[in-house]
């Protein structure tokens, strides 16, 4: 399961407008327009990113399960939630996978923490985890809230954050879920 929140910045320089002039007339107590999101985006999240499917997933959650079936495996079963919250940039995933063979926090930490590419916080850090303010501007993707998931007989659930205006962070998040399903 993929719980994947975007920032405005998703929806380009138009989306991040709308998220500051909605902030400042909600404090002058102004109109609030819709323009770029089909509901209020400030203080506000919206389950929904792209026009609705008859199957009732939306384009970006079809895309983004097209995308890891693509990339990883065309039988991989994924369910995937697409929210638009209302923050300029950085976007997060809530990640809970399930593997074939044993693994664990630790290892899976080890895993990440060998590609120079991720950066791994972890509880006993001083930030213990990351939120998409943190980490504008950065290069890496950032993991945390690493723990096994009790749910599933082999099961990790993860927190992962990248500033999606970053070329690169595409292709290193792509990078970091073939090194975690390779081992």
């Amino acid at each position: 399961m993929c719980l994947r929140f975007e920032a405005t910045s998703g929806e380009g320089k138009d989306g991040m407008d709308e998220l500051f002039n909605q902030s400042r007339k909600f404090f002058v107590t102004d109109g609030l327009e819709n323009v770029v999101f089909n509901k209020q985006i400030v203080f506000n999240t919206i389950p929904q990113i792209g026009d609705f499917m008859d199957d009732g997933k939306t384009q970006s959650e079809w895309s983004l399960s097209a995308e890891v079936k693509k990339l990883l495996d065309k039988d991989i079963k994924i369910t995937a939630t697409c929210v638009q919250v209302p923050v300029f940039i950085g976007h997060g995933i809530s990640v809970n996978v399930e593997f074939e063979g044993d693994i664990d926090a630790k290892i899976a930490m080890d895993l990440w923490r060998s590609d120079h590419d991720i950066t791994v916080i972890d509880r006993a850090s001083e930030m213990e985890f990351v939120t998409p303010v943190e980490i504008a501007g950065e290069d890496s993707v950032f993991i945390s809230r690493i723990r096994e998931d009790s749910t599933l007989d082999s099961g990790l659930s993860f927190w992962c954050a990248a500033d999606n205006t970053r070329a690169t962070t595409a292709i290193r998040a792509v990078n970091m879920a073939q090194n975690i399903l390779a081992s």
